[in-house]
């Protein structure tokens, strides 16, 4: 929710590896979720989140980035990803062959791995295709440069990797 967090800027770096492979890329942000109703909750109606419900009906990969909280995902990201359940009645219903690039970042490696299970077993449920790398990332406070670069070359690489694999597996599924 925090803009800046080091989630937000663990997703930049996989968004600009995506987009050095031709990949057109919609960011929504913690301060975009942080203001979704909880969904089928009292102050949803239909029209709520139909920016991100439109945007993830057009995508042929998708990126998903989450702070690990007390061992598994966010609870504004998973309420995010609950407004898929708007494309259940698609042709191509929920994430149904696309990629889906994780990341999981974390102040402690249980916490970042055990978010990455639930992530995946999140993105099979919706029938996408978890890229074959996901990261899950152990972060500290000087995890990133105040410009948003990463400062640890191999979580930056992981990073990368993501956003590529989302983007070159993009035009092979769909």
């Amino acid at each position: 929710m925090r803009p800046g967090s080091s989630t937000e800027r663990a997703l930049a770096v996989a968004c600009a590896a995506a987009r050095d492979e031709g990949a057109e890329v919609i960011v929504f942000d913690g301060t975009y979720i942080s203001h979704l109703p909880h969904y089928r909750g009292p102050d949803w109606t239909p029209d709520k989140a139909s920016e991100l419900v439109e945007a993830v009906r057009g995508a042929d990969g998708i990126l998903i980035a989450t702070p690990g909280y007390h061992g598994t995902v966010s609870g504004m990201v998973k309420n995010a990803i609950d407004y898929f359940e708007e494309l259940a009645n698609d042709a191509r219903p929920y994430l149904d062959g696309r990629p889906v690039g994780l990341i999981v970042t974390a102040f402690g490696h249980q916490a970042a791995n055990s978010g990455m299970t639930t992530m995946r077993t999140i993105a099979h449920a919706l029938r996408g295709w978890p890229t074959p790398f996901g990261a899950a990332v152990k972060v500290a406070a000087d995890s990133f440069h105040d410009n948003g670069a990463c400062l640890d070359p191999a979580v930056q690489g992981q990073l990368e990797l993501v956003g590529r694999q989302v983007a070159q597996a993009a035009g092979r599924l769909g």
